[in-house]
């Protein structure tokens, strides 16, 4: 993995976990840091699973993968919210 590739994953995580955190609503108590690193988690999953099914081979922006990766991003900003909620944490 190069420095460019780590700049990449770090960029469209930022973007996929901003996206999720729009799609949940209300008011979300978390640090930027803690979506990003969700982000990155969901589009490393979402590409998996996306690539698994046979959906991430086309021709252009693979948009059956990013939706994915998005709501993977929207469950994980929500399970994290609702725990951080729970035990009163807010940053």
């Amino acid at each position: 993995m190069t420095v460019t590739g780590i700049i990449t994953a770090l960029i469209v995580g930022l973007v996929i976990g901003a996206l999720g955190r729009l799609v949940v609503p209300g008011k979300q108590n978390i640090p930027i840091w803690l979506t990003m690193l969700i982000g990155v988690g969901a589009a490393l999953l979402g590409t998996v699973i996306a690539r698994s099914v046979g959906l991430a081979d086309t021709n252009g922006l693979d948009w059956t993968e990013l939706l994915i990766q998005v709501v993977l991003a929207a469950i994980g900003v929500a399970l994290v919210v609702g725990l951080a909620g729970r035990r009163g944490v807010t940053r």
